[in-house]
């Protein structure tokens, strides 16, 4: 076998190594770019695409203006928001151009929703910021023969277990046109309603006050609000797949309303408003 000479044999080592180091060096500075990127919160700016279109004024929602504005001026490079509409508030201008901007992905459905989802806000990202908070319904699974997901489904296990007893679901998530006094409601997921058969009045408060706790809107509905009988009807805050419909229910129930058409007042139990995120963060 032929030997090298020693200044080639010393050699050796560097040359073999360069591209590792090279390739080490550019991986760091990537990582120190990402790192440096500004940061969109999630959940604030979902909580905040649910609330302000139902908002009655300009107020902001609490928290999310600094990412709202992220995705709005992301939104406007894009050439799908105007200018004028870059304001930290996510109402359905805004709402209106996410969704177009979804929908230029090629996305559809309620991955078209206008609800900044997981794909989208990071593609959106891509360069400009970075997505912390970050919120994922899971897969459609089943419970209690109905199909919710993953996330509803674990918020339902912990309301049952701080209640200490089982809830039978009368309707699950993902059912459009499945019952039409729903309208709409349950075509995305994070819905579902829960038989009351055999509850008394305080057990359907005491069920609706454990729904809330964990990151639900929750209603007891009666025969008198509409052709339906008695019922809990209950929306996961924050869910990404939530239909329109189902997204304004949210909004009023921030805003102290009973999330049906009319826009009455809740008539529920009161408790903090939180997230399933932020029940498990307390």
């Amino acid at each position: 076998m032929m030997k090298l000479p020693s200044y080639a044999a010393a050699l050796m080592p560097a040359v073999l190594f360069a591209p590792l180091i090279g390739a080490f060096g550019a991986s760091a500075a990537q990582a120190a770019d990402v790192r440096a990127l500004p940061s969109v919160n999630m959940e604030a700016t979902v909580k905040a695409a649910q609330i302000d279109p139902r908002r009655p004024d300009s107020t902001m929602t609490p928290g999310a203006k600094a990412s709202v504005l992220l995705v709005e001026r992301a939104l406007r490079d894009r050439h799908f928001l105007d200018a004028k509409w870059v304001d930290g508030y996510f109402g359905t201008t805004t709402v209106a151009a996410y969704a177009k901007y979804q929908k230029s992905l090629g996305l559809t459905g309620l991955a078209a929703n206008g609800l900044p989802g997981k794909t989208s806000l990071t593609k959106l990202g891509a360069g400009r910021f970075k997505v912390t908070d970050v919120i994922d319904p899971g897969t459609r699974v089943s419970t209690g023969g109905f199909v919710v997901n993953a996330r509803t489904r674990s918020m339902l296990a912990e309301a049952k277990r701080l209640l200490g007893r089982d809830l039978k679901l009368d309707q699950g998530s993902y059912n459009p046109g499945g019952d039409p006094t729903s309208v709409g409601t349950h075509d995305g997921g994070g819905v579902v309603d829960i038989s009351v058969k055999g509850m008394s009045s305080a057990t359907r408060t005491a069920v609706v006050r454990a729904l809330r706790l964990v990151g639900f809107a929750a209603w007891v509905r009666n025969p008198q609000q509409d052709d339906w009988p008695w019922h809990i009807h209950a929306t996961a805050i924050n869910d990404t797949d939530l239909s329109s419909q189902a997204q304004h229910q949210i909004g009023d129930y921030y805003l102290g309303l009973n999330g049906l058409a009319g826009r009455g007042p809740d008539d529920g139990p009161k408790v903090s408003i939180r997230t399933w995120e932020e029940y498990q963060r307390r």
